[in-house]
């Protein structure tokens, strides 16, 4: 038996799930979300509560039934908080700004790096090293993140480039004067 998916998800105050046929509609303060779920579950909103049950023990099922769970409880902490990824620009002369809905990056290429913000974000740049990512949507959030991230990856020379907030490079120690 899949332990996630046989818990079931308390609504919070303020929050509105519904369910028609295998949609799953989620709705906050912070925005909101929806979710097709796979035929081998059934998704029901009981006392308060989102209950994900399936139909039988085979493999697919038990393997959807804890990942429907899942992504339903995303669903409900995003619209209720929201999600939040921070990245650092490290490097002499990089740095981050926002233009309408483009996020501009100078990382030490000969051009300017340009990212466009899907709709649903809140990408800002508290100063020109710093840059927030914002949203209900924890996979869009956590993907744009990776996506501005692996344009410039942190390399282990000297520790420049795009990082998470606190992350830790391991830096190498270079080449060593021969004797």
């Amino acid at each position: 038996m899949s332990r996630v998916g046989k818990k079931p998800i308390p609504i919070p105050s303020g929050v509105t799930v519904s369910v028609n046929d295998r949609l799953v509609v989620v709705e906050g303060s912070k925005g909101k979300l929806d979710y097709q779920h796979r035929p081998e579950v059934t998704v029901a909103v009981e006392d308060g509560q989102v209950v994900v049950a399936r139909g039988g023990d085979d493999r697919t099922r038990r393997e959807v039934h804890g990942l429907t769970r899942a992504l339903i409880a995303n669903m409900i902490e995003g619209v209720t908080n929201g999600y939040e990824r921070k990245l650092e620009i490290v490097g002499v002369g990089y740095l981050a700004a926002i233009a309408g809905d483009t996020l501009q990056l100078r990382v030490g290429f000969a051009n300017e790096l340009h990212q466009k913000i899907p709709t649903g974000l809140t990408v800002t740049c508290p100063d020109q090293t710093h840059v927030v990512v914002q949203g209900c949507d924890k996979q869009l959030v956590t993907q744009f993140a990776a996506e501005v991230r692996s344009l410039r990856k942190p390399e282990p020379y000297k520790g420049k480039g795009i990082r998470y907030q606190g992350e830790q490079i391991k830096l190498k120690a270079g080449k060593a004067a021969s004797k």
